[in-house]
């Protein structure tokens, strides 16, 4: 009877401490769950002390907080901003994505070359030291393979059908790129991409006239490098801007119709 006793005794403390062990193990994957879906704080990162003023005076227009909210970067994420031109996005996605990740900025060298650019980019990466800043033409570029959770491509795709002689541009194979991107990206990673809405037709003649593109080219593009279109939004939808103009012409310059795609690469 005795023996009874304490077998059952040592049963019930066996199992209480599995159910303490299964709780705390329980509570331990919720918080980790809990913390994934909260995500950076967009809001704050956009605020973030230090950015130029006239960075913050294109807030209003390009709404970066609610862009990246949708596109879904996360904190930890390795990023690859593609001709990241002023360090704009870099900036604030370096902020976002906090110390545990990184931002690699890509601009062609001829567009950081002049001293109000490399004061402007010393102090983006002073402020966040997780970015970085690669001179290469992107016909050039070539990541290393599965070695980007994110990639930002804002304003910018378009130029990829761009030459010019002028601004040291060289003829660039889209395709090309595409298929250099995509095998940077690692397995599920999302390419943001937000450009200015052109007219159908040539492509490279579209873009030399008015820099923009044709949505339907750009969602053909990604997906015959294998991307899959996950998610699209009409935050920028404006049906009153005349898409035969330029789109530094001042009466539509900030205020274009754009198109905005999360396309990602399959797991």
């Amino acid at each position: 009877m005795m023996q009874s006793k304490v077998f059952t005794a040592l049963a019930c403390s066996a199992l209480a401490l599995g159910a303490a062990a299964y709780d705390g193990n329980q509570t331990a994957a919720a918080a980790q769950e809990g913390a994934a879906q909260t995500g950076p704080d967009y809001t704050a990162a956009v605020a973030s002390p230090g950015r130029s003023e006239a960075d913050v005076k294109l807030d209003a227009s390009r709404e970066p907080a609610a862009i990246l909210a949708f596109m879904g970067l996360k904190t930890g994420d390795v990023v690859l901003d593609i001709f990241a031109g002023g360090g704009y996005y870099s900036e604030i996605m370096g902020a976002a994505v906090g110390p545990q990740g990184s931002v690699v900025a890509v601009n062609p060298p001829q567009f950081v070359s002049s001293d109000a650019a490399k004061a402007k980019w010393a102090g983006i990466t002073n402020r966040q030291t997780g970015v970085s800043l690669v001179p290469s033409q992107l016909g050039d570029y070539s990541p290393e393979a599965n070695s980007f959770d994110f990639a930002m491509m804002h304003l910018i795709y378009h130029d990829l059908y761009w030459e010019s002689e002028k601004f040291k541009v060289p003829r660039m194979d889209p395709a090309a790129f595409l298929t250099k991107l995509y095998a940077g990206m690692k397995p599920g990673g999302i390419v943001a991409v937000v450009d200015h809405v052109g007219n159908a037709g040539d492509t490279r003649a579209v873009v030399e006239k008015t820099h923009r593109i044709d949505p339907a080219t750009a969602k053909a593009d990604f997906e015959k490098a294998g991307f899959v279109l996950e998610a699209e939004s009409d935050m920028f939808v404006n049906p009153d801007d005349d898409l035969e103009k330029n789109v530094f012409d001042p009466s539509v310059r900030g205020k274009t119709n754009r198109f905005v795609m999360k396309f990602r690469k399959p797991a």
